[in-house]
């Protein structure tokens, strides 16, 4: 009898440790699981936009970003060409009407219609057959080949040099803007090609986005006329 009291016990014993152990692993599945949905939650999927890196970045601000076009030398044009611990070649020179340039050593050099740093590298390549490895740079002076002019009731009248393209709005800016009789529904552009033909143009309307088309990129040789 003893014995079968004892064999129960030890069922017994054995049934309660076997259920504590059940329990004990269902709770630590529930926890595991718990903390893989926290994961899953909380992690980027494949479908989630990496974050974007500076190269890119960068290289949308460049898109958004217009580039301005380079400055084409033309007649009259004031350069100075600088050739490093040369100079006796370094000069600052006029461009003729035949659009050339006059350098010692290499004598003409044809920069009409090219952009400084074409005109540094035709020049390096005509010095390297008298110098070695020249180092030439070459900037514009002073803009002569490429002028507006305006004149009337601005506060100063005359000739601006078109380094970079420039609209009516920004040529008035530039010449101190408008006196305070001056009309400003009636301003008007004369083309160099056509002085018969008038361009209007109405500072009231553009300041205030109407017309806007009227604010037109000048032409070399446009005058804007004030009354």
């Amino acid at each position: 009898m003893n014995h079968l009291l004892s064999y129960r016990n030890w069922n017994l014993c054995r049934l309660q440790v076997f259920g504590t152990v059940a329990l004990t692993i269902f709770a630590l599945c529930s926890i595991a699981g718990a903390q893989q949905q926290v994961a899953a939650v909380g992690s980027p999927t494949a479908s989630t936009t990496a974050p974007a890196t500076s190269a890119d970045v960068q290289s949308k601000s460049a898109e958004a970003t217009p580039q301005q076009p380079e400055y084409l030398v033309g007649q009259g044009d004031l350069l100075h060409v600088n050739v490093w611990k040369e100079t006796e070649i370094s000069q600052t020179v006029v461009v003729r009407p035949d659009g050339n340039i006059s350098l010692p050593l290499i004598n003409e050099v044809p920069v009409a219609g090219l952009s400084p740093l074409e005109i540094q590298k035709l020049v390096t390549e005509k010095l390297k057959t008298i110098l070695t490895n020249p180092q030439v740079t070459v900037t514009v002076v002073e803009v002569r080949s490429k002028m507006v002019y305006i004149t009337g009731e601005v506060g100063r009248p005359g000739a601006y040099p078109m380094s970079t393209p420039i609209n009516v709005l920004q040529l008035i800016a530039r010449a101190g803007g408008l006196n305070e009789f001056a009309n400003r529904k009636n301003i008007y552009i004369l083309r160099k090609d056509d002085a018969k033909h008038r361009l209007h143009f109405n500072y009231k309307e553009v300041v205030k986005g109407k017309n806007s088309d009227q604010n037109i990129t000048l032409q070399p040789g446009d005058t804007v006329v004030v009354p």
